[in-house]
């Protein structure tokens, strides 16, 4: 399992804590041990000295040493703590009280003793331990003379075997003592740290809580409660800030959304009572010649019956262009318009458009031109969305000339983004547009004020329905007009491969 940095060094640092901590308790034990028996052995410096001085069988010298090892085994009865050994003056070890098997030496280095006996002061000093090859002891020496003449030493070893497996068992039971004081020392730490811990790390989780209690209690409306809320740290790495950030975005965007959808919901009233009112009317008109055909059928004459099934026809005409323009821009709202984009010649299109018009514009003697003429690009689009798109353009271009003007349908090659593309101009010489009224003239149902005004009705949709198609078709539909000189719309298309 591959740890992370923060694991790595977390799992480092309780490792230097454990051997620090080893160490120091090694240290203190080493220490304590050393000061233990110096204050020991400078207690009892001078107990084989007294001792050689005090008991007869070793002033004159040691002759019976049965004697002396009864001696011995007396003074470890009354001070179980002391062994007692005499040596001679190499070292050998002559005579002690012990049971057999329990001495392991048969000599003892004269070195420290002679430290001792000549007044040495580093203590403590070590000596051999008869009954343990490997191990010194701390001890009291003294020399034995018999007539000025050395013959051996009295070898005193401070902390007998006895003792020492006592006191083991004493220190056994204390360290025991002091670990498990340790091990609850420490875990009443580490519980004190992890909670603090805890309370650190969960304190933005609470933050994060109480954002979301206040937003509840204010109707799920942010802007009430933006105010109160946390501050998150966008640079954060800590996740609970990057999902507080996301959650703050998140009410910022539903609170845009929501009022998207208000202005949306208000546009649509205004929009179903504007459509409501223009389709009343060529209704109603219907709806009145109808009626006069059928109740004076027989008193009209022929002349009269005619122009007023040609009225009705009309009103029935443009009650079908408003109900399928309604239609169209409902489909496109919803997102409900499918595309079926192919490469075609650019050329027939705009030409098959401008034929269309030809007529319209003649009679309002307006020069109707495709520009350059002839021209072989090819387009990668939906034909039938862009045809709806020119032909909306054409048509308000032509009604808002005057006549003896111009419409001209420019095509050019552009280079954007390393990509080739073809921008259509739709330009004309017409009465043109305010720019306090330009930024509206997209919206559903608005039209300028300087409007030319003719026998249809018109919804004041076709621009907001071009828009639309165009952004379908991955363009933008934008506009330049000055008033009173003209008006130029214009989109780019993906040149075919």
């Amino acid at each position: 399992m591959k740890l992370c940095f923060y694991q790595r060094l977390a799992l480092s640092l309780v490792v230097v804590f454990m051997l620090v901590l080893a160490g120091f308790f090694w240290a203190t034990g080493q220490l304590q041990t050393q000061t233990k028996q110096e204050a020991e052995q400078k207690l009892h410096l001078n107990l084989a000295t007294h001792l050689v001085a005090d008991n007869p069988l070793l002033q004159k010298g040691v002759y019976d040493y049965e004697a002396l090892k009864n001696l011995f085994h007396t003074l470890m009865i009354l001070g179980p703590s002391f062994e007692f050994y005499y040596l001679d003056d190499k070292g050998n070890i002559l005579t002690f009280s012990a049971e057999k098997g329990k001495v392991k030496r048969s000599n003892v280095e004269l070195t420290p003793l002679l430290n001792v006996i000549n007044g040495g002061n580093n203590f403590p000093v070590l000596g051999d331990d008869p009954r343990d090859i490997g191990k010194q002891k701390i001890f009291s020496a003294a020399p034995v003379y018999n007539d000025g003449q050395l013959q051996g030493y009295l070898y005193v070893i401070i902390g007998s075997e006895a003792y020492d497996s006592i006191l083991a068992g004493l220190q056994n039971s204390q360290y025991m003592r002091e670990f498990a004081l340790f091990i609850i020392a420490g875990l009443i730490i580490l519980l004190v740290a992890l909670l603090g811990l805890f309370r650190f790390f969960t304190a933005p989780l609470r933050n994060l809580s109480e954002d979301m209690l206040t937003f509840r209690a204010a109707d799920f409306q942010s802007g009430n409660t933006s105010k109160n809320m946390a501050k998150w740290d966008n640079n954060s790495s800590n996740e609970v800030h990057i999902l507080g950030c996301a959650y703050t975005e998140m009410l910022l965007h539903i609170d845009n959304q929501v009022e998207q959808l208000r202005q949306i919901d208000s546009k649509r009233r205004i929009l179903l009572a504007d459509l409501s009112h223009d389709l009343r009317t060529p209704l109603a008109n219907l709806q009145g010649y109808i009626e006069t055909l059928a109740l004076n059928a027989d008193s009209l004459s022929a002349v009269d019956r005619n122009r007023f099934v040609d009225i009705s026809l009309k009103n029935a005409k443009n009650l079908k262009h408003l109900v399928d323009q309604i239609f169209e821009l409902a489909y496109l709202e919803g997102g409900q318009v499918t595309l079926n984009q192919e490469p075609f010649p650019l050329g027939e299109l705009l030409h098959d458009v401008a034929a269309k018009f030809a007529l319209k514009a003649n009679h309002k003697n307006i020069s109707l031109s495709v520009n350059p003429d002839p021209f072989d690009y090819q387009v990668f689009a939906d034909i039938g969305k862009l045809e709806r798109v020119i032909t909306n353009l054409l048509e308000n271009a032509i009604r808002h000339t005057p006549e003896s003007g111009q419409v001209q349908i420019n095509v050019s090659a552009i280079h954007h983004l390393g990509n080739e593309k073809l921008r259509v101009d739709i330009r004309d010489s017409g009465i043109g547009i305010s720019d306090k009224e330009i930024a509206f003239i997209f919206d559903a149902r608005y039209q300028a004020t300087n409007t030319e005004r003719d026998n249809c009705v018109h919804a004041g949709l076709g621009l907001a329905i071009s828009r639309k198609l165009m952004a379908l078709l991955e363009s933008d539909l934008l506009v330049e007009s000055q008033l009173g000189k003209g008006t130029c719309f214009s989109f780019e298309l993906k040149m075919a491969n």
